[in-house]
């Protein structure tokens, strides 16, 4: 059967690659031409774009929208990946913070600012992924990128735990937002928890699940993906 050309809505899970879910998807939908966009880490959960046949073609437009995403971070200690993969390279007591210090911290980072990425990313140096050199230990410096946070909440402080929405640009590193606030705090923190949302006008109400897309019906996966057409009035 011939795959439609569209975008087909996925609801990963964890402990698993974006690049596992187009693998799947590729011997699912019988069609080597999928891509995503927007690569999730593999702890983090959530909407994982795919773009079908044609669809390919408006990869780069869909990747460049505002994302919004919920996260928790746990203070009093960092790693060196700044999330719940990494080892814990310090520790720290984590001070009795009143809601406003909390609130003071997250308000620095709004609206537009720079962010140094992550030695953990797929970023490349002269060719090699960082996250490989990273593995090797080695650190190099990471040119700061301009991004921006459109909007965020503080969802629940239960301390050493903060919950929270964040709504941002393109290329931004949720796990690095939530680092560098524990440092503004005196304490340190790492994210232990990440899902993503929204990623433009697409949410996780037509999503498919990733047990469904490896399990399923193949057609009734082809019956949840978006046309173009719809596409294009969705972004319209």
């Amino acid at each position: 059967m011939e795959t439609p050309d569209g975008v087909l809505l996925i609801d990963k899970g964890q402990e698993m690659t974006s690049h596992d879910v187009v693998a799947v998807a590729r011997r699912t939908l019988q069609t080597k031409k999928i891509g995503h966009c927007g690569t999730l880490d593999p702890m983090a959960t959530g909407l994982l774009i795919l773009v079908i046949g044609k669809a390919t073609k408006i990869q780069d437009l869909l990747m460049s929208e505002d994302k919004e995403y919920q996260a928790t971070m746990k203070l009093g200690q960092t790693t060196n990946t700044q999330d719940a993969d990494g080892e814990i390279e310090e520790e720290k007591p984590v001070p009795a913070l009143s809601d406003e210090e909390v609130a003071a911290a997250f308000d620095k980072y709004r609206g537009d600012f720079y962010q140094t990425p992550p030695m953990v990313s797929a970023i490349k140096k002269d060719g090699v992924p960082l996250y490989k050199l990273a593995r090797k230990g080695q650190v190099v410096a990471r040119e700061p990128r301009f991004v921006t946070v459109l909007a965020h909440r503080i969802d629940r402080t239960e301390l050493p735990e903060i919950d929270f929405t964040v709504r941002t640009s393109k290329g931004f590193y949720v796990r690095t937002y939530a680092h560098d606030i524990g440092q503004d705090l005196g304490c340190g923190a790492h994210l232990t928890a990440l899902r993503r949302t929204r990623s433009g006008r697409f949410d996780l109400k037509r999503s498919v699940t990733f047990e469904e897309l490896k399990h399923g019906d193949p057609d009734e996966v082809r019956s949840k993906m978006l046309s173009l057409a719809e596409v294009s009035r969705l972004r319209g």
